[in-house]
């Protein structure tokens, strides 16, 4: 059998299942997956919407789940305080208390399973919402059948999901320094100006925010579309900048995090 084969195995022993989603290429493959494998009436994505996503993904989300029965719940991370002063363990807090309350609609609705989107590749980065996840007895089939990103990718390209070459996306707070205090208007800010690249079109872009400096991280091929374009760094200063720069890295998961994964791996060692 292959990944995809066990895959469907596995739901088919839950039968009746809730999934966290959020519109991403994981989340919509085993959506989709659970809908071909168990049927529109033992499958029930939850969307939790809030100031972490951004309209566009939130957007996104809605318009993959149409024609499908779905709840949506409207959340505010900025309510956990750990989320508002942006800690390191911003995501493990933020992660229980929206996981909970998906955990609580599943349970109203009759679905004893809870399933997550988490891949095999998450496992390698540093996400202690996973913890929060694993804690509260949430389910990761795509992790536990070893389905890796591209995997997922091409599996979904195959099936003819249409986020299959979505570029990967994260929470708005993951674009502010830790222990930055996040508000509203800050978080929108960082919405509207990758809003602006996407415009461009830029799709896979992070606005990183270092009090009045932006840094831009793009994919490589378009860091001439940032440096010739005089009119596009004025109106990124106009959120409010005072400085705009290119990170000549170009665009990377998890940039903030790279401290975090250099010193769990001296830990380990």
């Amino acid at each position: 059998m292959n990944k995809l084969e066990l895959l469907q195995e596995e739901l088919r022993n839950y039968g009746k299942v809730a999934i966290a989603y959020s519109g991403g290429v994981d989340s919509n493959f085993l959506f989709h997956v659970a809908l071909e494998t168990l049927g529109k009436e033992n499958v029930l994505p939850v969307l939790c919407r809030g100031a972490m996503m951004s309209k566009e993904d939130i957007e996104g989300a809605l318009e993959q789940l149409k024609d499908s029965n779905h709840v949506v719940l409207s959340v505010n991370p900025l309510d956990v305080e750990a989320f508002h002063f942006n800690h390191k363990d911003r995501c493990y807090h933020c992660k229980r208390s929206i996981m909970s309350k998906v955990i609580a609609v599943a349970k109203e609705h009759d679905f004893a399973y809870v399933l997550d989107g988490k891949n095999k590749d998450d496992e390698k980065v540093y996400r202690p919402g996973l913890k929060a996840c694993e804690e509260l007895g949430i389910i990761s089939p795509l992790a536990n059948n070893n389905l890796a990103k591209q995997e997922i990718r091409d599996y979904s390209k195959q099936l003819g999901i249409a986020t299959y070459n979505k570029p990967s996306n994260a929470c708005l707070a993951s674009r502010f320094d830790y222990n930055t205090e996040l508000t509203l208007e800050k978080l929108k800010l960082v919405e509207t100006g990758e809003k602006y690249l996407h415009d461009l079109g830029m799709l896979h872009v992070r606005l990183r925010v270092h009090g009045d400096v932006a840094r831009l991280e793009v994919e490589p091929q378009d860091f001439m579309k940032i440096i010739e374009n005089k009119e596009l760094i004025q109106n990124i200063k106009n959120l409010g900048f005072r400085f705009v720069t290119l990170d000549l890295e170009g665009i990377r998961s998890g940039g903030y995090d790279i401290e975090n994964i250099r010193n769990s791996t001296k830990v380990q060692k």
